[in-house]
């Protein structure tokens, strides 16, 4: 009896593990980080290989991370957050205005413009849970409305549609420094939001909470969950994210842009789906999002190192968006069918 139990879970464990390993969100994300790792790294040179590549993948993906991390959270509860492209510049020019042009302290315009992130992310999270318009429409709404806001209150105040700013030196070493003359300090920031949120989404009761949100609405709300506090949270959440980059950048660079962040809107999501996020809720991992911001900084800056022409970079970016879905679906098949099997 004894060697016949042995043998029947010698006989299972492959499977059973094979259905755990398909089963993760960041499987075929972390597949897909290897490939185009290993890609670049050889068609890109020592160049790509040494410091200035490294820190240039991951300059990008520090920005792009921090938002696609609380963007991703969304998305596993099931909603959408595209106006956090129109947060980050209205956020840099409220640094640059109040502390730039008005010579207010830093730390006055750092939390206005983190104010500003919040107070945007609080009207959609109002607005989805108060309205039955999908979250995709209204934050396009928000979006264009920050935008204009934005655009409109800049050039009323400044005259143009850039500001510049002088941070002080230690608004600059916290938010704008360069590590090494090549890594900005967005870097740290970026881990530091990996742990917060990883903490939230996979230890936490909150975590439970937003899988649920994503997988049936109105069951979570049946179970007690607060539902509607909860989605204005992960909005406030992502717009003070958006806010976090557009401090950062203002104290980067030491100007605002109202164009400046657009690249973000897009981006953030398809980092999101790179790394194993279901668009319809649910499922997803926070080590997910963060192989897909890596593959996406990989692809987007080893273009450049190359010497392929830049036009190519968003074919492959496309191409790499539509292999990611399409793996991700193969591997949730693939453990459905083994669960399946089992029962």
């Amino acid at each position: 009896m004894r060697a016949m139990s042995e043998q029947s879970r010698s006989s299972t464990g492959p499977g059973e593990s094979l259905q755990r390993l398909a089963g993760q969100p960041e499987t075929g994300s972390f597949i897909g980080m290897i490939v185009v790792v290993a890609f670049f790294m050889a068609a890109g040179g020592a160049a790509f290989r040494g410091a200035p590549g490294i820190s240039s993948v991951l300059n990008m993906a520090s920005e792009v991370g921090i938002i696609a991390l609380p963007v991703g959270l969304l998305m596993i509860a099931g909603e959408l957050d595209i106006s956090v492209g129109a947060v980050v510049p209205a956020a840099s020019l409220t640094v640059a205005i109040i502390s730039g042009r008005y010579g207010a302290p830093d730390i006055v315009g750092i939390l206005c413009a983190l104010g500003v992130g919040l107070l945007v992310g609080f009207v959609n999270g109002l607005l989805v849970t108060r309205t039955r318009v999908p979250s995709l429409i209204l934050t396009i709404g928000t979006m264009f409305g920050v935008m204009g806001l934005t655009l409109g209150l800049t050039i009323l105040i400044a005259g143009s549609t850039g500001v510049f700013i002088v941070p002080s030196p230690a608004a600059e070493a916290l938010f704008g420094q360069s590590i090494a003359g090549m890594f900005q300090v967005t870097i740290v920031w970026w881990a530091a939001f990996i742990l917060v949120i990883y903490y939230l989404l996979h230890l936490s009761p909150t975590g439970n909470w937003i899988f649920a949100l994503g997988g049936d609405r109105e069951s979570a709300r049946n179970a007690g969950i607060p539902t509607q506090r909860l989605t204005i949270q992960l909005y406030m959440l992502s717009g003070f994210a958006a806010a976090f980059v557009g401090v950062c950048q203002v104290m980067t660079f030491k100007s605002a842009q109202v164009a400046a962040g657009q690249s973000f809107i897009f981006n953030a999501i398809m980092c999101v789906v790179i790394g194993g996020v279901v668009l319809t809720g649910g499922r997803g991992s926070v080590i997910g999002i963060v192989f897909g911001t890596i593959t996406f900084a990989v692809v987007n800056q080893g273009i450049f190192f190359t010497g392929v022409d830049p036009n190519v970079g968003s074919v492959i970016i496309g191409a790499l968006l539509l292999i990611a879905v399409l793996t991700n679906d193969s591997f949730r098949a693939m453990a459905l069918s083994y669960a399946a099997k089992k029962k």
